[in-house]
């Protein structure tokens, strides 16, 4: 494994976790197609989608731990919603990771496609109001949080992911969770649901350690940078932002399961 290759998967990590950071998600909606083409465009050799999510799942691990640092003392963390659904999530991550044994290649991209693809539909739907609503009078049906946070994190264990990419727009769309409270809310929630997704892909042998421990180094460096600088970005910014990268993965992985 030489220096160069090293260097790819450090930028990779980097890059996503600084945008993980600022617009609160995990990153894998990012790395996980990064670290799947961009290897093999350079001449190094392809990981598996397998592996890809094995190293996802670590990563993630370690990279909403500094999302929730710089969040801590902001007053944005809903401490109810964080509880009902990281219980949830932290079941269905676990179950996810684990099954995904049992999964071709085909079957994770399709799942990362299905999930990527309800995440920009969900963000396009118009959201008016959120903001002005005071952060101590926030209310949401909980047994329905804990319920989609499930199955959502099902899905996202599969893929290594810890499902932010799609509870963000869950929260806002159907808990009508305040932007900012979810961007916050989120990142200590997909911290839970890292936890199951990481013990399940290194129960089935998943995770290639040095690709994981170079972008585990690159995330504790960018995420807390691309928290600071969420802070401090207009929340409308941040919803599109996070928008357009979720449509331009669901193209992308799309396009290449029909290819």
């Amino acid at each position: 494994m030489d220096i160069a290759f090293i260097i790819t998967i450090f930028l990779i990590g980097f890059v996503g976790s600084y945008v993980s950071g600022m617009v609160g998600i995990g990153g894998s909606i990012i790395k996980y197609p990064m670290l799947l083409y961009i290897p093999p465009l350079l001449g190094f050799a392809a990981f598996t989608s397998h592996e890809v999510s094995g190293i996802s799942a670590v990563q993630v691990f370690f990279a909403t731990i500094g999302g929730v640092w710089a969040y801590r003392k902001g007053g944005y963390l809903n401490k109810p919603l964080i509880i009902y659904m990281g219980t949830a999530v932290l079941i269905g991550s676990f179950i996810g990771a684990y099954g995904s044994r049992f999964l071709d290649e085909s079957g994770i991209n399709i799942t990362y496609g299905i999930l990527a693809t309800i995440a920009a539909i969900m963000m396009f739907i118009p959201k008016k109001g959120l903001d002005d609503q005071a952060l101590d009078d926030v209310q949401f049906n909980k047994w329905l949080a804990a319920f989609l946070a499930l199955i959502v994190g099902i899905g996202a264990g599969i893929v290594g992911a810890a499902g932010a990419f799609i509870l963000v727009p869950i929260m806002l769309v159907v808990l009508k969770i305040p932007t900012r409270m979810t961007i916050a809310t989120s990142l200590a929630i997909t911290f839970i649901s890292s936890i199951g997704s990481t013990i399940g892909k290194i129960s089935t042998g998943q995770v290639l350690l040095v690709p994981a421990v170079v972008m585990v180094v690159a995330s504790l460096i960018a995420s807390p940078l691309g928290a600071k600088t969420g802070q401090k970005v207009n929340t409308k910014i941040l919803q599109w932002f996070l928008a357009a990268l979720i449509v331009g993965t669901s193209i992308k992985i799309w396009l290449d399961i029909f290819s």
